[in-house]
C-alpha cells in the first residue's frame, strides 16, 4: 500500500508500505478521503513547533477489518476517524485542556492518515475517536470535520454576544470556517483579511461585510469607520503571519479578544508592545488541535446543514500526486480546500 511522508524538506515521499496488522481493539481503515492542513504544510515546508510529522490527520474511509474484541465497528461501516485521543483523567483534562493531554500525542494513526490503509489504535477506537457517517455524506466532506473541530474548539475559549462583529485574518479554508461560525453564532459584521486575490474575491459569496487585503493601507480605517470607531469585538488569526497577528491587536477593540489560530513556525518571535495589550486590556487566546468531543459537534454541524463545508473543497488529488497537491496547497493559487483521495 502507498504510503506519504515527509522525506527532507519540502519533498514528500510516496513509499510502498506493508499492510498493517491489527490487534484486538483496533480497526482497518481503507482512506478514501484526506485534507491538507496548515500543519502539515509547515511539517513539509517549515519549521513545525510540534514533535510529530505524521502527515494527514484528516482521513475518513471505510472500515476494511476490526480487531477481535471491537464490537461497535464493523467491516464496511463509513467513519471519520480522529487522529488523537486523551486521556479524559488527568490534570491536563480535568482542566479542559485535552490537547495537553500526554496520551492525546501517543495515540496516533498508523502509519498516518494519508496512507491507502491505516490502524487506528484501539484506544481512539474505544474512547470516541472514530465517528460513522451518514451514507449521505461524501467521504470529502468528512474530511472536513477535523479541521471544522479545531475551530469549533477556538470558539469555545472566548465570550462573545449575538451581534459583535469580527475580523478573520486569513481566509483559507479554517478562516472560512471561521466566517461561516461568524454567521451561525449571529455576528453583525464580518471582515475578511488575505493577501491572496482569489481568497478575498471568494469569501465576498458568504455575505460578510467587507473582504480587505492585508497590504491596503488603510486597512484599519476600514474597521474604524464600520465599527463606530471602536474596532472589532473579536480578531481572529487563521495565519502563521505574525503581521496578521500585529494587526488584530491593533484593530481589536478595546477590552475585545485576538484569538491565535493559525500555525506558528517554531521560534516565530515578534517585537509585541505589551503596553498596548495592557491598555486596551485585549484578551489574547490560543486554541491548539481538536479534541473528540469537537470532532462530534463538528459532525452534528455538518451533517445538519448548519456548516456547509463542501462548497469550500475546490481541487482534490490522488495520493500519488501528494507533492503536487501539497505545492499547490502552499501557494494557494485559486483554491481554497485541498483534498487528497485513495
Amino acid at each position: 500500500m502507498k504510503t506519504a511522508s515527509v522525506k527532507e524538506s519540502s519533498v514528500i515521499s510516496i513509499d510502498e508500505a506493508p499492510k498493517p496488522s491489527l490487534t484486538s481493539g483496533d480497526i482497518l481503515v481503507q482512506m478514501h478521503a484526506c485534507g491538507i492542513c496548515g500543519s502539515d504544510l509547515e511539517k513539509v515546508f517549515g519549521q513545525y513547533g510540534q514533535p510529530s510529522m505524521r502527515l494527514g490527520h484528516e482521513p475518513s474511509g471505510i472500515v476494511l477489518d476490526v480487531g477481535s474484541d471491537v464490537t461497535e465497528f464493523k467491516k464496511g461501516d463509513r467513519v471519520f476517524t480522529h487522529h488523537h485521543v486523551p486521556c479524559y483523567d488527568c490534570h491536563y483534562c480535568n482542566h479542559g485542556n485535552e490537547t495537553m493531554c500526554q496520551k492525546y500525542y501517543e495515540t496516533n494513526l498508523s502509519p498516518c492518515g494519508l496512507s491507502e490503509e491505516y490502524v487506528v489504535p484501539g484506544w481512539n477506537v474505544s474512547h470516541g475517536g472514530v465517528l460513522k457517517i451518514s451514507d449521505s455524506l461524501s467521504y470529502e466532506e468528512a474530511a472536513m470535520i477535523e479541521p471544522l473541530a479545531c475551530c469549533v474548539r477556538a470558539w469555545t475559549k472566548f465570550s462573545y454576544q449575538q451581534g459583535n462583529s469580527t475580523a478573520i485574518f486569513g481566509v483559507g479554508p479554517t478562516g472560512m470556517m471561521h466566517v461561516m461560525l461568524a454567521h451561525a453564532k449571529k455576528f453583525s459584521k464580518i471582515f475578511c483579511f488575505d493577501v491572496n486575490d482569489f481568497r478575498l474575491d471568494f469569501a465576498k459569496k458568504f455575505n460578510i461585510t467587507e473582504s480587505i487585503s492585508s497590504m491596503d493601507e488603510n486597512r484599519k480605517q476600514k474597521i474604524l469607520e464600520n465599527t463606530n470607531g471602536l474596532g472589532v469585538d473579536v480578531a481572529i488569526v487563521a495565519t502563521s503571519s505574525l503581521k496578521a497577528l500585529d494587526d488584530a491587536i491593533d484593530m481589536v477593540r478595546k477590552g475585545g479578544t485576538v484569538m491565535m489560530f493559525g500555525v506558528p513556525s517554531k521560534g516565530a518571535k515578534m517585537d509585541l508592545d505589551m503596553s498596548k495589550i495592557y491598555s486596551k486590556e485585549i484578551t489574547l487566546v490560543t486554541s491548539y488541535a481538536a479534541s473528540d468531543s469537537d470532532t462530534k459537534e463538528a459532525l452534528d454541524l455538518i451533517e445538519s446543514s448548519q456548516i456547509d463545508v463542501k462548497q469550500l473543497i475546490t481541487h482534490t488529488y490522488t495520493i500519488s500526486e501528494s507533492q503536487k497537491a501539497f505545492d499547490h496547497a502552499r501557494t494557494g493559487e485559486n483554491a481554497m480546500k485541498i483534498i487528497i483521495t485513495k
